[in-house]
């Protein structure tokens, strides 16, 4: 048993039922065959960004935080390219991670993910037709 799949299965029992201690943190993970002390599940817990409430534990979801897509695209973006069902963008260099993180915040259904390097992005997306969506749709931030 790892580190990660522990702390997967703690996330898993705060979201489907109320977990108030510690003590009662690793009953439930002890039922899963799951045998943690209560000093490793204090250091997961901090690890992880769990707070305790009156509720019990929960997640800290992270602000969204930095400009908005539209701010990093007009600042970054340079070009962008179709290659079946990719789409990559060329950025000015160091910045293709803030304008991956940026795309990634916005969800959009037609993209199953992306890759960032030093000057380059690279859009994955589910077929052809939907690359060329979202290929159309970051073209309008290159020519405004």
């Amino acid at each position: 048993m790892t580190k990660n799949y522990r702390q997967g299965q703690i996330l898993k029992l705060i979201r489907s039922k109320r977990i108030q201690t510690q003590d009662e943190l690793a009953r439930e993970l002890r039922a899963q065959g799951i045998e943690a002390t209560q000093v490793t599940l204090s250091r997961d817990l901090r690890e992880m960004g769990l707070a305790k409430t009156s509720e019990g534990y929960v997640e800290i979801l992270p602000d969204p935080t930095g400009p908005d897509l539209a701010t990093v695209m007009g600042e970054y973006l340079l070009d962008v390219r179709l290659a079946q069902n990719l789409v990559i963008l060329k950025t000015s260099i160091g910045s293709a991670s803030s304008l991956a993180v940026a795309l990634d915040q916005e969800d959009w259904a037609e993209i199953a993910g992306t890759i960032a390097g030093d000057d380059t992005v690279l859009i994955a997306c589910w077929d052809d037709q939907r690359a060329k969506t979202v290929h159309e749709r970051l073209l309008t931030f290159v020519q405004n």
